[in-house]
């Protein structure tokens, strides 16, 4: 895997993947930020990399799921390296009949076997996950 991240003005930055997909990420805070952070990225990622494999561990087992959505709240270190203490995972997945040990059962899987987010952040931060089920119509 590669990226590239050129600096363009200030502290704004384009970072490049690979894949040649392009973000703007900024380190101003607050009400000036032009785009996400880096780290605000890393919590993106976290939680894109576990819903990707909910949705796939729902999809593989035939379960009707019709979307998923994951909530973070993140809290970090009040000293340099201001890394993640602790993170809350909450998912709202929607779908005909999801059983609740089903979904439970995916987002476990997730955290304790795929997300290779999740088990680098974990290192440092404590982690939690609740979840809600919608019934779609």
């Amino acid at each position: 895997m590669k990226a590239r991240i050129e600096w363009l003005r200030d502290l704004t930055f384009v970072g490049e993947s690979g894949s040649g997909h392009a973000v703007v990420m900024a380190a101003s805070a607050g009400a000036a930020a032009t785009a996400p952070s880096p780290m605000e990225y890393v919590l993106l990622g976290t939680g894109g990399c576990t819903a990707v494999d909910v949705v796939l561990i729902l999809e593989k087992g035939r379960h009707d799921v019709r979307g998923c959505e994951v909530t973070l709240d993140a809290d970090r270190a009040e000293i340099d390296p201001k890394v993640f203490t602790k993170i809350r995972f909450h998912f709202k997945g929607a779908g005909k009949g999801l059983k609740r040990e089903v979904v439970e059962r995916a987002i476990k899987l997730s955290a304790e076997k795929y997300c290779s987010a999740s088990a680098m952040i974990g290192k440092t931060a404590e982690i939690t996950h609740d979840f809600e089920i919608v019934e779609a119509a």
